[in-house]
Formats: C-alpha cells, sequence, structure tokens
C-alpha cells in the first residue's frame, strides 16, 4: 500500500461521528489526602473529643443534678455531654457545683467549639470546598495557554513527562491525556493536570486548548494511532509544534505527511546506540548522557542572541559548544563557513554542561 493511500485510510478513520455526549472526563489534578481518609481522620477526632468530655462528666458526675430523678447514670452521663456539646441546652440535667461550672467553662466550652469547627469544616471541604475546586478546575482548563500537552503517558510518555519535569518544567504546565486511569493516577501524583480521554477525538483536544499549547508530544503504543493523534491535532492546531513516536520505519514518512514537526524512532535510536558501542564503548554511554538532563551534559536548541551575531559559533556567549546551526531551513556544521559569522534569526544547537558536570570540573565536555 502507497504512503497515500495509508494516510487517506487514517484520515477516514477521523471523519467526524454522531455526536453522544462528551467523551472525556474533567480535567483534575491531585489531592494530597484521599477523601475517605479525610473524611475518617475528621469524624475519629471528632469523637475522641467527645469520648474525652463524656469521661469528664462521669468523673464530675457529682456536680451534676438531673431534675427528673435527682440520679445522674452514665446513660444521662452521655445524654447530657450531646446536648452540652450540640449547646441544644433543655435544663433537665444541669451543673449545680462550682467545680463542675469551672470544668463547663474551662474545659468543655473548647472542646464543644472544636467539634463545632470539625463539622463546619467537614462541611466546607466535602460540598463547599469541592464545589470550588471543581469551579476552579473548570477555570483552569478554560484559561490553558502555552502548556504542554502529552497524549498517551505510556513508557515513552512517562519517561519525557519525568525528563520535563528534571529539566524545570512546572507539573501544573502539562496536560496528560491517557484512556487509562492506572497511568493516569502515575501522572497526577506527579502533578500534571490529567484527562481520561480518547486523544483521537476533537472534543477531548478542543477541552484542554490544544491551539494554545506551547508542545504537544504524542506516543499512543501504536503507530496508526499516534499518526490519527497527529492528524486530528494538525487540523485544530495549524501552528503547534508536534513531536510523535513511531516505531515502524516506513510510518516515520506517514507521520510527518500528517503534520508531525519531529517524528522520533525509538527502535532506530536504539540501533544508533548498539553501533556506537561496537566502534567504542563510551559512544553509547555519552550519547544517552546527550540526551538526559540528569547527565553530565545535555543538548540545547536555542535562538542565537543580539550580542551573539556576527561572532563565530566558537565564542557563544552561554560557554557551550556549538554543533549546528539553523538557517533559513538550512541545517549547518560547526565546520562550515557559514557558521563562522553568526546572523538574526538563527537556531544554535549547542552542548552546555548540567550542574552535575560543573560541579566535576569538565566544563563542555
Amino acid at each position: 500500500m502507497s504512503a497515500d493511500k495509508q494516510v487517506d485510510r487514517i484520515v477516514q478513520q477521523r471523519k467526524p461521528r454522531a455526536y453522544r455526549g462528551p467523551r472525556h472526563k474533567p480535567l483534575r489534578r491531585a489531592v494530597k489526602l484521599p477523601v475517605w481518609g479525610d473524611l475518617g481522620i475528621r469524624l475519629g477526632l471528632a469523637l475522641l473529643l467527645i469520648a474525652i468530655v463524656v469521661m469528664i462528666h462521669w468523673w464530675d458526675r457529682e456536680g451534676l443534678v438531673d431534675n427528673l430523678d435527682g440520679e445522674v447514670s452514665f446513660l444521662d452521663v452521655i445524654y447530657f455531654t450531646m446536648i452540652s456539646i450540640t449547646t441544644t441546652g433543655f435544663g433537665d440535667i444541669a451543673p449545680i457545683s462550682d467545680r463542675a461550672r469551672l470544668v463547663e467553662a474551662v474545659i468543655v466550652t473548647p472542646i464543644r467549639f472544636a467539634v463545632f469547627f470539625i463539622f463546619v469544616g467537614t462541611a466546607y471541604n466535602f460540598i463547599i470546598k469541592r464545589s470550588w475546586e471543581k469551579w476552579r478546575m473548570a477555570r483552569l482548563q478554560e484559561q490553558l495557554s502555552q502548556h504542554i500537552v502529552v497524549l498517551g503517558f505510556g513508557i515513552s510518555g512517562s519517561q519525557a513527562v519525568d525528563e520535563l519535569i528534571e529539566r524545570g518544567t512546572d507539573p501544573s504546565c502539562i496536560v496528560v491525556i491517557d484512556p487509562s486511569e492506572d497511568r493516569l493516577h502515575d501522572a497526577e501524583s506527579l502533578g500534571c493536570n490529567v484527562m481520561a480521554a480518547d486523544a483521537t477525538r476533537d472534543e477531548t483536544l478542543k477541552a484542554v486548548h490544544i491551539n494554545q499549547a506551547a508542545n504537544v508530544l504524542v506516543s499512543a503504543g501504536r503507530d496508526d494511532t499516534s499518526i490519527l493523534i497527529v492528524l486530528t491535532v494538525r487540523a485544530l492546531a495549524p501552528y503547534v509544534p508536534i513531536s510523535v513516536v513511531v516505531r515502524a520505519d516506513d510510518n516515520e514518512s506517514l507521520a510527518r505527511q500528517a503534520g508531525a514537526n519531529i517524528v522520533i524512532n525509538p527502535v532506530r535510536f536504539t540501533g544508533l546506540l548498539l553501533a556506537g558501542s561496537a566502534k567504542g564503548e563510551h559512544i553509547s554511554e555519552y550519547l544517552s548522557d546527550l540526551a538526559s538532563v540528569s547527565g553530565r551534559v545535555h543538548l540545547v536548541e536555542r535562538k542565537v542572541t543580539e550580542d551573539e551575531c556576527g561572532k563565530s559559533i566558537g565564542e557563544l556567549s552561554s560557554g557551550g559548544r556549538g554543533l549546528r546551526v539553523y538557517r533559513n531551513g538550512q541545517a549547518l556544521g560547526f565546520w562550515e563557513t557559514e557558521c563562522q559569522a553568526l546572523q538574526t534569526g538563527d537556531v544554535i544547537v549547542e552542548i552546555v554542561p548540567t550542574p552535575n558536570g560543573e560541579k566535576k570540573g569538565d566544563g563542555a565536555d
């Protein structure tokens, strides 16, 4: 099957279907304590305080009087404790001694306020706060801009998110979409915004404002699904940079035709590392070091600064070592004459040391 026919087949898959309501759950972010854990702690604390008041009243029952039968039993103590804490106060049981009144004023009253605030706080947390959080997340969803959208949180997607966070990206600026709740739980624990949804659907991508994203990373696990996602993203966001992972060589051109700016083939990269290891034991190690910010050096792509214009690629103000210049869509190596005079608009790829490398004093390697 030709490449054009394969693209046509994938395009046919993303034709609009009959609308059946939203196919995604609302955007969310992890809470520090599970709902039932929070509720259990609050109820347990309230019951503990009530039990303390019961024991205090039982210990000081001689200072209480029952206007009905004159005898204060344990059941009367429980009854008096409950109406005292709830400030009902029927008056059938009342403190009569100075000590009992002092206990009510100094000990029971603060506990009464504590129990009251526990119940008020619980109502706030589970009714008002939850409603507020739902509204806040809806607002967050509406205000998404210049965020990074990760479509697929498998092995490649999760490692990409880990690396982004390691490089200093705020997790709250990352949106992860995946149909698996187990995977989303891992992303949510990192502080990312997550959504359980099908990333091939227009309404899913519109919900996270895909057209306002800074970057889109696609790793759906299957090449056909990834290419379909790229098609959908490109239709909704014509100018957003898209990076996609494909595993078959013949699908790389399909991914580019679908609109991907960067196509990554992990199988091909693994082959490069294996081949490099055959030519030297340190080559694959260095390539891995370059790809990760946790190594001693890493690759950086940036635009040339104003003070670097006219200078050589070997005189970068960052202190890094320039490898390549992209000028008007053309890639120029550091050895080429054009790289001896940088121009406005040039994009530089350079090697810079990480804090780990600087501590060991190896410069830019």
